[in-house]
């Protein structure tokens, strides 16, 4: 039986291709929108109008006001697109760990494999909120030991996909035929492995983004994560929390509904990237 698409089957997957495609594009543009009007929004998120305080909302205000009179929607904006910026970080820190860690265990030998292998594990069996919070602590919070924190905890399963790839690679005639000319595990880890592992790396990366703003944000409401002073969506709510009890409902609601859909606008991107670049996705 031929492996190649029927006219229909290329047809379908073509379209599904196009309709990905154009997702990816939308989600894309609205992260790019968040981030630009964050910027922008740096400035007058500062701006207080004690006159104008716990407003609900709003023409004017569309997300209400706080208790210093600030408009909501423009420190909303602001604080997403640092996290936008903190989980980026995190996100290519944790994926340049399980790359290292990935290469050691597929080209360094048994013991790198096994040593390697025993980290992945402790990691895993470990509670990772709670471990999120302990290097949080130990590195005395701020915007820095957030970007670590959640970099330095979030590689083990995209390290363990990325061994199983490495793994499968490594058992391939051509490697074997790369070692038996001479070339050595550096030379078949860089012509060999990482051109394999980047494509998963890439999406593992992406699908690692919305993780790593929500454990931004959890760190920011308990105090351990970016400044107070800085409006962080984690700080915003931690903020609320004194208003909710006097019915000032839109400080917590509103500013959770935007981290929520940022979060579901950049899984959207990682999916998308994951059916574009798995070659299984046209036989679907």
């Amino acid at each position: 039986m031929s492996s190649a698409l029927s006219p229909v089957a290329g047809a379908r997957w073509a379209d599904r291709r196009t309709r990905t495609l154009a997702g990816l594009g939308v989600a894309l543009a609205l992260v790019a929108a968040v981030v630009v009007a964050g910027t922008l929004a740096a400035g007058p998120a500062q701006v207080t109008d004690l006159a104008a305080r716990h407003r609900p909302p709003s023409l004017d205000h569309p997300f209400g006001t706080d208790r210093y009179g600030r408009d909501l929607l423009l420190r909303t904006l602001v604080g997403l697109r640092l996290s936008l910026l903190v989980g980026a970080l995190a996100a290519l820190l944790s994926g340049a760990i399980a790359l290292l860690l990935a290469l050691l265990a597929t080209a360094g030998g048994r013991v790198a494999a096994a040593v390697v292998d025993w980290l992945v594990d402790l990691f895993l069996a470990l509670p990772h909120l709670v471990l999120l919070i302990l290097v949080a602590f130990a590195l005395g919070g701020g915007t820095d030991a957030v970007v670590l924190a959640v970099g330095l905890t979030h590689w083990p399963r995209l390290t363990r996909v990325l061994v199983s790839v490495g793994r499968e690679t490594t058992a391939a005639e051509y490697v074997a035929v790369s070692r038996a000319l001479g070339h050595g595990r550096l030379h078949v880890a860089r012509r060999h492995l990482a051109p394999h592992l980047v494509p998963h790396l890439s999406v593992g990366v992406v699908l690692m983004f919305p993780h790593a703003i929500l454990h931004e944000a959890a760190l920011s409401f308990l105090g351990l994560g970016v400044d107070p002073g800085e409006p962080a969506v984690g700080v915003l709510l931690a903020d609320s929390m004194r208003s909710l009890s006097a019915g000032h409902w839109w400080l917590a609601v509103l500013p959770g509904l935007g981290l929520l859909l940022v979060v579901k606008l950049v899984d959207r991107v990682g999916e998308d990237l994951r059916l574009l670049l798995d070659p299984r996705s046209a036989h679907l």
